[in-house]
């Protein structure tokens, strides 16, 4: 065989065996875990702050927070979730109800008959000193963290760890003093004390963080340093995280508002970690009835049936992102208006708030109130050549004044070593227009 033979035999046979090696080569896919994470479902708990909720509505409230678990149940499994985490509070009182324990329950069985382990921890207000040992065991798919020291947790999928969950639970409804609630909960202590390498480490407290300093408080600074993927927090009833583009702390908040003043969507958070990727949190709302607290402007109409269309079309407007169909409503009618004495009329803002409730059945107004304020003529003010004509005389003057104003403030910049912005010069129409409506404002009001 002469050389030349053989060389091109040679670079065939590496060609071959490097095609034979890059068929055969596959690239190992990053590992990547999905769940829910929940928090304060608070069953059993009153809906405080309504006083004039009517029949109907005091019985539509008694089904929301129950119809908002079974949503949160039902998103675990249209989503095929790894597992569910629920951080803390599931209960509003440490002694449940049979009734609310066996709602509870009846959710935890449909996550276990589809395979769906459930970790959770317990908040101040239902301690593990009290409900879980009140009607029986939880169900076989459902760890529940220690509450004497933090617990770890593993997860596998299909006999291989994937994840570690470390928490703690709240022993009592008070938490106890000088002690931390992450004390010793860190990627190095779960994985060390369960003798594991897995992909994700996620965190599970019922803690106030640096927002509610009475309800075990800890720093942010302290959680991102434990080298955690994900804190499943609990506690604070409004979703929160600490980073849109690499959510790694966050509040799920409640799944039902409970008050007047819990306004906003209330929901569950569905959570996906990739290795090598940010985290991927994605707000699913459970809320069956939502608060909303609405001002409507108005000063341009001119009779009280217009004020009915008129709040119709504004609640129309805060409920299309409100994420749900049937909303609560505190509203506040404000502006200068004529009608003005008609609303301070006995009666009148009782019956505005019924024909306001009669307009939609899926909106109901607790509580109307008027801070509006009467319709004031400049022209008519002059006239009277009261103190309130003095007062439009000096704005006059110094609209007047502009150019010397604006010398002033030049000199007054000038003498800082610094110059005046032009957008400055531009805005003192508006801020002399501005001044004189708060005197006037102050004026009706009685504080001058």
């Amino acid at each position: 065989m002469c050389l030349m033979t053989l060389g091109c035999w040679a670079k065939w046979a590496f060609y071959a065996r490097l095609i034979h090696v890059l068929v055969g080569y596959t690239v190992p896919m990053a590992e990547t875990l999905k769940f829910i994470h929940s928090a304060d479902l608070h069953l059993g708990a009153p809906f405080r702050g309504l006083r004039k909720v009517s029949g109907p509505w005091a019985e539509r409230l008694m089904r929301a927070i129950p119809e908002a678990y079974e949503r949160m149940i039902q998103a675990a499994l249209d989503n095929r979730v790894d597992f569910v985490i629920i951080a803390g509070d599931s209960f509003d009182l440490s002694n449940p109800t049979y009734r609310e324990y066996l709602c509870f329950l009846q959710g935890l069985e449909r996550l276990r008959e589809a395979g769906i382990p459930v970790y959770m921890i317990t908040g101040n207000h239902d301690p593990l000193s009290g409900w879980r040992s009140v009607y029986g065991n939880l169900p076989d798919n459902v760890q529940v963290f220690p509450a004497d020291a933090p617990g770890f947790l593993l997860y596998e999928r299909d006999g291989e760890p994937k994840a570690v969950l470390a928490g703690r639970s709240w022993p009592h409804r008070s938490w106890p003093e000088n002690v931390s609630v992450a004390e010793g909960i860190t990627r190095d202590v779960a994985l060390t004390s369960l003798r594991v390498r897995v992909p994700f480490c996620i965190g599970v407290l019922h803690t106030g963080l640096d927002i509610d300093p009475a309800r075990a408080p800890v720093s942010p600074k302290q959680l991102e340093a434990a080298g955690m993927d994900y804190w499943a927090l609990g506690h604070i009833h409004t979703p929160r995280q600490n980073s849109r583009r690499n959510p790694s702390i966050c509040f799920s908040g409640c799944l039902q508002g409970r008050a007047t003043k819990e306004t906003g969507p209330h929901g569950v958070n569905l959570v996906t970690l990739t290795e090598g990727e940010p985290n991927k949190v994605t707000f699913i709302p459970t809320a069956s009835v939502v608060y909303e607290k609405v001002k409507v402007d108005i000063s341009g109409l001119s009779t009280v049936s217009q004020i009915v269309q008129e709040t119709r079309q504004a609640l129309f407007r805060v409920n299309a992102t409100s994420q749900c169909d049937e909303m609560i409503e505190r509203i506040v009618l404000t502006g200068a208006t004529s009608l003005h004495h008609i609303l301070q009329q006995p009666g009148v803002m009782e019956d505005l708030r019924l024909a306001i409730n009669d307009a939609y059945n899926k909106f109901f107004c607790d509580v109307l109130e008027d801070r509006t304020k009467p319709l004031m003529s400049k022209k008519s003010l002059r006239k009277e050549g009261l103190l309130p004509a003095t007062l439009l005389q000096v704005a006059d003057e110094a609209k007047d004044a502009k150019d010397g104003d604006i010398e002033y403030l030049q000199q007054r910049f000038f003498e800082k070593g610094l110059y005046l912005p032009r957008a400055c010069e531009r805005k003192i129409d508006r801020l002399q227009d501005e001044a004189e409506a708060l005197v006037l404002d102050l004026l009706e009001g009685g504080k001058l």
